[in-house]
């Protein structure tokens, strides 16, 4: 039995805890595999749902090498059932697992060798990260009388592939500091204390390096609304990120906290009370300066011949930079399919590229969609006023 099929089916079942017919082949595939006594827990699982069900009453004695599961007189307790199996029956929660050295885990430090000069357009984006962070950091006279600390959170909200992580990078090049990513992959762990431990280690890390830039990217996956999330797990690791943010542990001066989603709506609202992650910044679309030398960047190691760069950009209104990517990767593919068709090698030409302008569709119009019901009706704070007023703009709210 392949692990790869059982390893995909359980992480289905977790994703969708109430599909039972699903839970139950994942069953019947742990039975078939040996692993009894995961498979007994999955039984177990169903039948605290679905006391009379056959199906699960038959894999839960096969599972145990016994005679079928008599049906449940009404009241039994299947959790407590499972837990009689102990040694078979795998704990609902195991105590984390320390490294070999216990050692804290090490997170990869970069130093970005990009700066906001190399940020094309994103003129209001760039005058709110001086105001927040840049301006305080070239000026210590400054930041001493005012009583500015080097702490804080930002957090960049807008349509996938618009730049985010690319625009965090440049601003640890342009203060000259340290560069921590992370995503939600690095900190969830299977062993119970795990994940928070991951967390901490983080901002220790990025204390131990300050001045540093700690970029938590798809922070609505690692912060979530408590109040939607079923798993204790989760909301635990929320809580543990709220108290990193507080530098309750430790001091966060010199730590800048860039945080970044496609979902601003869905991120818990703790986060985002003063002295967290207390300013949002709203990264849009690129404009058509942007755009021109977005394309420029990404054909400047191909062949090309007669490209109008100020006319691609007009055509191309609401593609985000990694729409624009995909438009000269597309364009690149016309002119290698007809250089293989042909046997002659062309350059790639402007009629290449409206080609694959026309063929790629802007992967911004999704997320204009959900945005515009967020404007319309979650927006009693105010605190979607940019976003508004760019939707107004585009004739979209």
């Amino acid at each position: 039995m392949s692990d790869a099929l059982i390893d995909s089916l359980t992480a289905a079942v977790e994703a969708r805890p109430d599909d039972l017919p699903l839970r139950l082949h994942l069953a019947e595939l742990l039975v078939a595999a040996g692993r009894q006594g995961e498979a007994v827990g999955h039984a177990a699982q169903v039948l605290a749902r679905e006391p009379a069900n056959e199906v699960a009453r038959g894999l839960m004695a096969t599972a145990l090498g016994s005679a079928p599961v008599p049906a449940p007189k009404a009241g039994v307790d299947w959790a407590a059932l499972e837990n009689e199996f102990e040694g078979v029956v795998p704990p609902r929660f195991t105590a984390a697992a320390p490294d070999e050295d216990g050692d804290n885990r090490a997170f990869d430090v970069e130093r970005a060798t990009i700066t906001l000069a190399d940020v094309g357009g994103m003129d209001e984006v760039k005058k709110r990260l001086e105001l927040a962070f840049l301006g305080p950091l070239r000026n210590p006279e400054l930041r001493t009388l005012f009583g500015k600390s080097l702490r804080g959170g930002l957090l960049l909200y807008g349509p996938p592939g618009c730049g985010k992580t690319f625009l965090a990078r440049a601003v640890a090049g342009e203060m000259g500091a340290a560069f921590i990513s992370l995503s939600i992959v690095d900190v969830l762990n299977m062993w119970v204390g795990s994940s928070e431990r991951n967390l901490h280690d983080l901002f220790t890390a990025a204390r131990s390096h300050a001045p540093c830039v700690l970029f938590l990217d798809e922070i609505d996956a690692l912060g979530h609304k408590r109040s939607q999330l079923n798993s204790s797990a989760m909301r635990t690791l929320v809580n543990q990120l709220l108290t990193e943010l507080d530098g309750v542990d430790g001091n966060n001066d010199g730590v800048f906290v860039l945080a970044a989603t496609n979902a601003p709506w869905d991120i818990d609202a703790a986060l985002r009370r003063p002295g967290r992650l207390d300013r949002t910044v709203l990264v849009l679309p690129p404009d058509a300066a942007a755009r021109a030398s977005i394309l420029e960047y990404h054909l400047r190691d191909r062949p090309v011949a007669g490209v109008d760069l100020r006319a691609l950009a007009a055509m191309t209104g609401h593609f985000s930079g990694a729409d624009l990517a995909h438009v000269c990767e597309t364009a690149a593919e016309f002119a290698m399919r007809d250089a293989i068709t042909t046997g002659e090698v062309r350059m790639i030409s402007q009629q290449d590229l409206a080609a694959a302008v026309r063929e790629v569709r802007p992967s911004t119009d999704a997320w204009f969609a959900t945005a515009r019901n967020v404007a319309l009706f979650g927006n009693e704070s105010g605190e979607y006023d940019d976003l508004a007023a760019y939707l107004k703009k585009r004739k979209l709210l």
